[in-house]
């Protein structure tokens, strides 16, 4: 009998060395793992032949008479080891073979299965509304709100797949779908209402007339009340305009304050006159010797001479600082003074050397004062603020009233961007041409009924000025208590 055990790393290599012994008729009785690797007990087909027929070459050799090799074990001892390897592993030859197939068989069905689900068509996605046609609701606004006519709401909606499965664009494009039809349904549902309001609808012209802006005329004719006759209509719109305009009124006065202020702004908006006036005021009330003027202006030809013109005639010496150890300087040998106004460059908004300006001013005891043309258009004011403001109290002062021909766009501009108005400049004369600012003496004049201009807005043309997005242009502006 030739019986033998094959002990290697892996199967394979125990299964090859099993077949280099008996060739193609090995035969694997038993294999199990062990701690060197695998072991495997194989023999011959003849050699279970000769066992099935009870002799072996050790019966033979009995018979002959020829001594027993005490190395060679006996048939017994083979056969129960053989018997005792079966038993622990559970597995014969076929057994073995039928383990191996029926492994085999699973894993193969396993992998068609999984590639049966990957090829499988993915299940619709529910479909997702890409916009909800709602009433958006307008700025806080210090009115009574009546609650709007109910809207037909209308539904835009697009089959996509689940959000986490998109990738970012799209989503951003569909939120910026969703709200363009918001925008745009909402604003024919305000116009088909105001046009069925006589008062509402005419009340929302003057205001375009008058300079103010579509974005704050829509917020605050959505909550007039329905039933208010013209008279009682431009009542309540002015006084929700007085309510939202911020002035210092009431409190103490420029000149009477005190303090270092900086007057910035865009080029031409009368910056220079303006410290003049308020020099001036100052001067009246608390001496020549309370005021003291400095001027940072150094592009403009002519700059400091026109400062020292209106400094000599008010009998206060004017200072020019060229950099900002010099102002720090001026700022120290002027600190007795009641007031110091600082005159800046004038620079366009979108000027590089505003940043240097900017920079210049950033010292803990200077106030900067906006000073914003009364007379410009409403862009060019949103610009400028939008530019110079700084913190979030903008003391500002209006400029030109005079020369302007609507005062709409100055005082939308200050409710919507909630600046605090200090005073303004009603003509050239220095100091008699400045006004306290005050909220109802502004409004009224900016409703005043002016002549018939080529730029006023006919009934059948407010579809355009409504067309556009009106909440994202209030930016920070609220209509506060």
């Amino acid at each position: 009998m030739n019986i033998q055990r094959f002990t290697a790393a892996t199967s394979r290599e125990a299964l090859a060395k099993a077949r280099m012994a008996f060739g193609d008729s090995t035969l694997i009785l038993s294999n199990r793992p062990t701690e060197h690797g695998v072991e495997v007990v194989a023999t011959a087909e003849d050699t279970l032949a000769s066992l099935g027929s009870g002799t072996s070459q050790f019966d033979e050799q009995a018979s002959s008479g020829s001594p027993k090799r005490s190395s060679a074990p006996s048939f017994k001892d083979v056969a129960s080891k053989v018997e005792e390897d079966a038993d622990q592993l559970a597995m014969s030859t076929l057994s073995f073979q039928d383990y191996v197939r029926e492994r085999m068989a699973r894993k193969r069905h396993e992998a068609e299965q999984s590639h049966a689900q990957e090829r499988a068509p993915e299940p619709k996605a529910v479909a997702r509304p890409v916009a909800e046609v709602v009433r958006r609701s307008a700025p806080t606004l210090d009115i009574p709100v009546r609650k709007p006519a109910p809207v037909v709401e209308r539904k835009v909606t697009a089959t996509a797949k689940p959000a986490q499965a998109m990738p970012q664009s799209i989503v951003n494009e569909l939120h910026a779908m969703k709200d363009l039809i918001e925008d745009r349904f909402n604003t024919l549902t305000w116009l088909g209402q105001a046009r069925q309001n006589p008062v509402q609808a005419n009340m929302m012209l003057k205001m375009i007339r008058a300079g103010y802006s579509p974005t704050l005329s829509r917020a605050i004719l959505e909550r007039m009340p329905e039933d208010m006759d013209p008279k009682g209509a431009l009542r309540w719109v002015m006084d929700i305009l007085e309510r939202n305009l911020h002035t210092d009124e009431g409190a103490t006065a420029l000149h009477d304050e005190g303090g270092v202020f900086a007057l910035i702004g865009a080029t031409g908006v009368g910056k220079t006159t303006t410290a003049a006036k308020l020099a001036g005021m100052c001067a009246s009330v608390h001496g020549p010797g309370s005021v003291g003027l400095i001027t940072l202006d150094t592009y403009r030809i002519g700059a400091h001479e026109q400062l020292r013109a209106y400094g000599k005639m008010l009998g206060v010496v004017a200072h020019l600082a060229h950099d900002k150890a010099a102002l720090q300087d001026l700022l120290g040998l002027l600190s007795n003074k009641k007031m110091v106004l600082i005159d800046t460059t004038g620079i366009a908004p979108r000027d590089p050397r505003k940043r240097d300006l900017m920079d210049l001013l950033d010292l803990p005891e200077i106030k900067r004062l906006l000073v914003l043309n009364a007379g410009g258009h409403g862009d060019t004011l949103d610009d400028a603020v939008n530019c110079f403001k700084t913190g979030n109290a903008q003391h500002t002062l209006l400029s030109k009233t005079d020369e302007a021909v609507k005062l709409g766009p100055a005082i939308d501009a200050s409710i919507r961007h909630q600046l605090i108005l200090r005073g303004i400049t009603t003509g050239q004369r220095v100091p008699e041409d400045w006004e306290p600012a005050v909220a109802s003496n502004l409004v009224r004049m900016s409703m005043r009924s002016a002549n018939t201009s080529a730029f006023d807005p006919n009934m059948s043309d407010l579809g355009f000025f409504f067309s556009q997005p009106s909440d994202r242009a209030m930016g920070r502006g609220h209509l506060n208590a």
